[in-house]
């Protein structure tokens, strides 16, 4: 009785899988999961991408070497480099994104906020790699490692700046 109630159970698991399998392939070949920029994903899918990145990244950004306290001039050249590219998508103290890019799924985070969420090494990671269909570009192969360390240190710096700290990092000479 108990080998035929262990082969019952394995049996339901198989089943249940199979059964996932193969919704998940309705929902695939069907179209019914609306991937629309326009429409925002369902908590679970947003939840599931979320997680994976974290998951991943953290996974992939341990080997990273950085200093441990960065320069003021290597914070300032990474303001100049993320204010040419970054702030576009992320906005800056006192300086929301374009609004072009309130639709791009998943939204960019407003990092002045949500850098915090990150360790220097996984957004040293983040800003060579990029992130797939994000709509973060990989910065690795079009920067020098000089660049990414100096935007890695800017980001990382970013949610304690005020409108006036960024200012005075981005104005030209």
């Amino acid at each position: 009785m108990t080998k035929q109630y262990g082969a019952g159970i394995a049996t339901g698991i198989v089943g249940m899988f199979l059964l996932a399998v193969v919704a998940w392939l309705v929902v695939v070949y069907t179209g019914a999961y609306n991937i629309a920029a326009s429409a925002p994903h369902a908590d679970v899918v947003r939840w599931t991408l979320e997680t994976a990145m974290h998951r991943s990244v953290a996974n992939r950004a341990g080997e990273i070497a950085l200093p441990e306290e960065p320069s003021g001039e290597l914070v300032a050249e990474g303001a100049g480099h993320y204010a040419e590219s970054c702030v576009y998508c992320h906005g800056a103290p006192g300086q929301d994104p374009a609004k072009w890019s309130r639709g791009i799924r998943p939204e960019p985070p407003h990092l002045t906020e949500h850098a915090t969420e990150w360790e220097p090494k996984e957004i040293h990671w983040i800003i060579t790699n990029g992130i797939k269909m994000s709509g973060m570009p990989a910065f690795g192969e079009h920067h020098s490692p000089g660049e990414i360390l100096a935007l890695t240190a800017f980001v990382d710096a970013l949610p304690g700046l005020s409108v006036d700290d960024y200012s005075t990092l981005t104005k030209s000479d």
